[in-house]
């Protein structure tokens, strides 16, 4: 559709149709890892799932390239016919698993009930806004705040996907080995204090690209974990519970590219990292009483 017909408005069609498909393969994807992972090793293969940046660092190159020496509507047509490959690569290679009965609408809300449930949506909303509300932004506010040069922004987007594909797996990993508490709120206590300097001191290239990869690396090692404390929560409706999680992803996003926007008009980019700090922040102070309460119900039904 993106390729063929023409305005902005099939644009935008074409956008929610992508976007609906994506989030039903995403799920399905992750549900899939959890499922056919040993259980101690589940989070990391949510992990795997989601480094996803591996095909932004080939994939944000490449285009560029393709909208400049041709037409930018062919890169949806290179989109297309690869997902039409993935789909036959899909249907050769992972195994059917039992994703049990279908679960009625009002029963899968019914799980927002659960305070513990809640408070691991609150943190995942928290998180992404602000790491999304600097995202949105970092372009601008790499060129406004550092004075990179449009080559060099380019060059720092791509150590920026190289670090956010460290992270993903290291925090997929280190939830496995030392427990998803001690690595979920660590990487959110990071990922505050990376937008904070970022604000603060990063005024050259040279600081600038190391707090960046700090940034992502941090802020893509506490999505293996977040998912995984959902799955754990509610092993029996994994599936239910990773879809959660992706609604969650997708309203924290919409608030911060509009809290964003309204922010830059209203004072200056730079704010955008300090809203950021400060959801991550609220992220991280809701993790650490979530895991604190899990923990003291635990140790007095050991008592009892």
């Amino acid at each position: 559709m993106t390729f063929t017909l023409p305005g902005f408005g099939f644009l935008i069609v074409s956008r929610i149709i992508l976007a609906l498909g994506s989030g039903v393969f995403a799920i399905a994807a992750k549900t899939a890892a959890a499922k056919l992972a040993p259980p101690e090793k589940q989070a990391g293969a949510i992990g795997t799932v989601i480094r996803f940046s591996a095909a932004i660092i080939i994939g944000v190159p490449i285009g560029r390239v393709v909208a400049l020496l041709y037409d930018w509507k062919l890169i949806f047509v290179g989109i297309g016919v690869l997902s039409l490959l993935a789909i036959f690569v899909i249907i050769r290679t992972i195994p059917a698993t039992i994703i049990g009965s279908t679960v009625p609408l009002g029963k899968q809300l019914a799980y927002l009930k659960n305070p513990k449930i809640l408070m691991g949506l609150g943190v995942t909303f928290f998180w992404q806004l602000g790491y999304g509300v600097m995202y949105s932004y970092i372009a601008p506010f790499l060129l406004t705040i550092s004075a990179m040069s449009g080559r060099e922004v380019s060059g720092a987007l791509f150590a920026f996907g190289v670090a956010t594909l460290i992270g993903s797996k290291v925090g997929g990993f280190m939830t496995d080995k030392i427990g998803n508490p001690k690595t979920l709120v660590g990487g959110l206590v990071v990922h505050c204090l990376a937008l904070v300097l970022l604000s603060t001191i990063a005024r050259s290239t040279f600081v600038a690209i190391p707090l960046l990869m700090l940034w992502s690396f941090s802020a893509w090692s506490s999505g293996p974990g977040m998912q995984y404390n959902l799955v754990w929560l509610a092993p029996e409706a994994s599936g239910i519970m990773l879809s959660l999680y992706g609604s969650f992803i997708q309203l924290g996003i919409a608030t911060a590219a509009g809290i964003g926007g309204i922010a830059v008009k209203s004072t200056s980019v730079l704010s955008v990292s300090w809203i950021g700090a400060a959801s991550v922040a609220i992220a991280a102070i809701i993790a650490a009483v979530s895991f604190s309460l899990t923990r003291k119900v635990a140790n007095y039904e050991k008592v009892v």
